[in-house]
């Protein structure tokens, strides 16, 4: 029987092979089964029919071994740092600091949101999460203040997609731990992209602001010294944090998870000082981390599962060689993993999306003589456009709860940001340095 099964996958058209294996995770998906048990489906499908491994042995080990990483450990310390800040008044400070520094700029408030999203993002690692806690103060604010409610729902939708590039991001350490790469340099390498980002952002709006002078209201009252410097103080804890918590990393005075084990400290004090911290707020952010860190490592022992038995039916292998036998360049190849990028993450979210390709993808990638570290921070930009395109666009989700608006109309007021991510995704495959420099330093240390 071995023997039979080893001739089968030799004999069997590569195309057919994946094709089934494909077709059977989406059936699995498509009929509401858990993303981490599709996966543990399709890789136990692959091995049992195509390979003569031990299937239940494997399947033992590799979750065990998944399940058991010292690296994985950052990932639930720093959800439950983003948890804590989410439940205190850090959205009102971004709001009250940042706003007075922002009226003589062309766009005024609407660039609170932008950076609001970067600073939020620096300490929750969600893309969701940041989307939602700017969302719920900015949108009433601005609306009050009569800002263009499409531009406005623009800014949230674009702006909140930094949580899965700006470190410590959720979506880095489940790419870093799939891959077995650094995930202080995963952390470093997406810090000068995910400012390229910003600007990117606060250009554009800049830009619209000029040429639409007419849909942005003039603030009466410009606010004075005393009132830029009384709402920047009660940032200078949160940004303190965040600046502890990166450069530790990038000195190498901590690892991720050190450093998130004192995030998480000093999120509780800021939280305990601010007045915000009570049996309540403890007992939910500490559950809702663990919820979420408990289906985040779920879905990860599913892909090294999945990972191992592509290994074994040598689908990995015969793809690399296929599409390096086809001679493509790096630039055509990233293209058209861009477009299958895009069109998986219509109906995946984000963690899903890297963890069912990580397998197949890598070693093409490692074949085209791709970087590993630059192509995560690639993978995390694509899959930030996926946040914003429907059906399942999570961020599309948040804001239309927040503003009871259609999908397809917030879909549309995101689509200028859908665009500004695709150039992001140009420069830096154009100018890769801009993702390396920062590891390449750190390495050098």
């Amino acid at each position: 029987m071995p023997q039979v099964a080893a001739r089968i996958v030799r004999n069997m058209d590569i195309t057919l092979l994946s094709t089934l294996l494909i077709a059977s995770l989406f059936v699995l998906l498509g009929s509401g089964v858990w993303v981490a048990f599709s996966l543990l489906g399709v890789g136990l499908i692959g091995m049992a029919l195509f390979t003569s491994a031990p299937v239940g042995q494997v399947l033992a080990t590799t979750v065990w071994g998944a399940s058991n990483s010292w690296a994985l450990a950052a990932l639930p310390l720093f959800i439950w740092m983003g948890e804590i800040l989410f439940r205190s008044r850090l959205s009102d400070d971004l709001f009250s600091g940042l706003a007075p520094w922002m009226t003589h700029l062309p766009g005024r408030l609407m660039h609170v949101n932008i950076l609001g999203c970067g600073i939020f993002a620096a300490v929750s690692g969600s893309s969701a999460a940041t989307a939602a806690t700017i969302g719920k103060m900015a949108i009433p604010e601005l609306k009050k203040r009569g800002y263009d409610e499409q531009m406005t729902i623009g800014t949230l939708a674009g702006s909140g997609t930094l949580g899965l590039l700006i470190p410590p991001s959720i979506i880095l350490i489940v790419y870093g731990v799939a891959t077995e790469e650094s995930i202080a340099r995963l952390f470093v390498a997406g810090i000068l992209p995910g400012i390229f980002l910003m600007s990117l952002f606060m250009g554009y709006v800049m830009v619209w602001a000029l040429l639409n002078p007419d849909k942005i209201p003039v603030e009466h009252i410009a606010p004075g010294w005393s009132q830029r410097l009384r709402g920047t103080g009660r940032l200078i804890p949160v940004l303190l944090l965040i600046v502890g918590v990166i450069a530790s990393i990038y000195f190498g005075i901590a690892s991720p998870t050190d450093a998130a084990a004192v995030g998480v400290l000093l999120s509780l004090l800021l939280s305990r000082l601010s007045g915000t911290l009570t049996r309540k707020t403890f007992v939910d952010g500490l559950l809702g981390a663990t919820r979420t860190s408990c289906m985040i490592a779920f879905i990860l022992a599913g892909a090294a599962f999945l990972t191992v038995a592509m290994g074994f039916t040598g689908i990995p292998r015969l793809l690399a060689a296929w599409i390096g036998s086809m001679g493509l360049s790096p630039y055509m190849l990233l293209a058209a993993l861009t477009i299958f990028f895009i069109v998986l993450g219509c109906f995946l979210d984000g963690i899903s999306v890297v963890v069912l390709t990580t397998a197949v993808i890598l070693p093409m990638v490692e074949q085209a003589g791709i970087d590993k570290i630059w192509f995560g921070i690639y993978l995390v930009v694509v899959v930030e456009m996926s946040q914003i395109t429907p059906p399942v666009g999570f961020n599309l989700f948040v804001l239309q709860g927040l503003t009871g608006r259609n999908i397809l109309q917030i879909a549309r007021a995101a689509l200028p940001f859908f665009m500004l991510l695709l150039v992001t995704v140009v420069v830096i495959t154009v100018v890769p340095e801009i993702v390396s420099y920062l590891p390449s330093r750190m390495a050098n240390r």
